[in-house]
């Protein structure tokens, strides 16, 4: 069930809106707009109601901060008033609101464009997904991993947890494409994609298709020498899948692996500590590749081979 957030001062008014919604959908009240920021923030809403006459904060100054933070942005606000004139209307949509209610307001047209921008909000939310998302090999994209990496260093940061990037890449894909033909390529990247994803279940890990035949990863919480013992299982687990490859070693597909584990200096860019792990990537390439080589809190490199 759908959920809404109704913020309104007044308890009767909130009370109204909810008995109108409430068959429907999941409707929650918050009666202050400091409150009516924090929920919005902390739970997943598919729509906002919003009083703009409210002592204190406003529904104007709430709909800015909304509009300022990257979890709220983008959940369609609709703002409920008596203040029908142009000016005011024009200051909320400039603002970032997708609808006015102007009350007193009659249940029919309520739940009428409720429904509607709860429609439209699903609807772009699909397609913004499908933009984020690799057509190949399912899972996300470099367009969606260069604003995730950003967003998670910045929180790994303020929460100082160890953060972790890790860098894959196919061996010898030039040769295997040159051999076998680019469809039989695109089949080996698909599956490689889907062993990887196949180990990476928690909701703190995220991976992502990062351009042609590599692959980046970011893990949150784990010490480097758990994370370089779980990924030396995931590079079996893709030469164990014994896809033939004439130019390589090992005789079948294989992926050389590189990372490194950090507690987040708020000094440091991401930039510098993915700069690294693609260094721990190109010397597991450069001594033999089908390896991890990983770079640990002190900058020390843990060999697998």
């Amino acid at each position: 069930m759908e959920k809404i957030l109704i913020v309104d001062d007044s308890a009767l008014q909130a009370a109204k809106l909810k008995s109108i919604l409430d068959d429907e959908y999941q409707v929650a009240v918050a009666q202050t707009a400091e409150d009516g920021l924090y929920r919005a923030s902390t739970e997943d809403f598919s729509l906002i109601l919003l009083d703009v006459v409210m002592p204190g904060m406003d529904g104007f100054t709430l709909l800015k901060k909304l509009q300022e933070k990257i979890v709220t942005q983008n959940v369609p606000v609709i703002l409920i008033t008596s203040l029908s004139d142009v000016e005011n209307e024009q200051r909320g949509l400039v603002l970032g609101a997708v609808d006015y209610i102007v009350k007193p307001f009659h249940s029919l047209i309520v739940k009428a464009r409720v429904n509607t921008h709860i429609k439209l909000y699903h609807y772009r939310r699909q397609i913004e997904e499908q933009s984020m998302t690799d057509q190949l090999t399912g899972i996300a994209n470099r367009r969606k991993y260069d604003g995730y990496s950003i967003t998670k260093w910045q929180e790994a940061v303020r929460l100082q947890v160890p953060f972790s990037i890790c860098m894959f890449d196919i061996d010898n894909f030039k040769k295997y494409n040159d051999t076998f033909g680019h469809p039989a390529g695109d089949k080996v990247i698909a599956a490689v994609a889907k062993t990887v994803s196949s180990h990476l279940n928690r909701s703190t890990d995220f991976f992502a298709r990062y351009g042609g035949e590599e692959f980046v990863a970011i893990f949150m919480g784990d010490t480097s020498e758990q994370l370089f013992e779980h990924l030396k299982k995931i590079r079996q687990s893709i030469e164990d899948l014994h896809i033939p490859h004439a130019a390589s070693v090992a005789e079948w597909v294989t992926v050389s692996i590189g990372g490194v584990t950090v507690l987040p200096p708020t000094e440091s860019p991401y930039g510098v500590y993915l700069k690294i792990a693609d260094t721990m990537l190109y010397d597991a390439k450069k001594h033999g590749r089908n390896q991890v080589v990983w770079a640990d809190e002190q900058l020390k490199q843990l060999w697998e081979k």
